[in-house]
C-alpha cells in the first residue's frame, strides 16, 4: 500500500465520528462514576507521573474491589459538592482532571462514542433554565 492511501476514507470516517460533546462545559460527571477501574499499566503511568513506585501509587490512588463477578482495582474518590463523590484526581474548583496527561485508559476512551448522554442532558437542561452554568441534580 502506498503512503497516504486510504486517507480519504479515514477523513470521511472522522467526519462521521465528529464529537458531539464538549467536556470543558461539563462538571465532570464521568469522574463521579463509583467504579473507575484501572489496569496495572494505568497505575504505572500514575506512578511515573507522581514520581512514586508502582506499589506506592497502587496504595495511594486505588483500592481493590472484589465481588463474585469482578476483581478490579478502582480509583479512590473524595467528597464533592456537585456530585456525592468524585475521582480523587478531579480538581473540584476547575472541574478538570489534574492528571490529564497520565489519566487511565478508561478515561481516555470515555464516552466510547461520538456522543455523551450526560452532555446532551446537561445542554438541554441549561437551555431550559436559560443558564449556561446550570448543573442539574442527576
Amino acid at each position: 500500500m502506498r503512503r497516504g492511501a486510504g486517507v480519504g476514507a479515514g477523513a470521511a470516517y472522522n467526519a462521521a465520528m465528529r464529537l458531539r460533546y464538549d467536556c470543558s462545559k461539563c462538571p465532570g460527571y464521568c469522574c463521579s462514576y463509583p467504579r473507575i477501574a484501572v489496569t496495572e499499566r494505568d497505575v504505572a503511568r500514575l506512578a511515573r507521573h507522581h514520581g512514586l513506585s508502582v506499589e506506592q501509587a497502587r496504595e495511594k490512588f486505588t483500592y481493590r474491589y472484589r465481588t463474585k463477578e469482578v476483581d478490579e482495582r478502582i480509583l479512590r474518590h473524595r467528597k464533592d459538592d456537585v456530585f456525592d463523590s468524585v475521582c480523587r484526581f478531579l480538581d473540584r474548583d476547575t472541574r478538570r482532571c489534574t492528571v490529564y496527561q497520565a489519566r487511565p485508559g478508561v478515561c481516555r476512551q470515555y464516552p466510547h462514542a461520538s456522543r455523551c448522554g450526560y452532555y446532551e442532558f446537561l445542554r438541554f437542561e441549561r437551555e431550559q433554565q436559560g443558564d449556561d452554568e446550570f448543573i442539574p441534580n442527576a
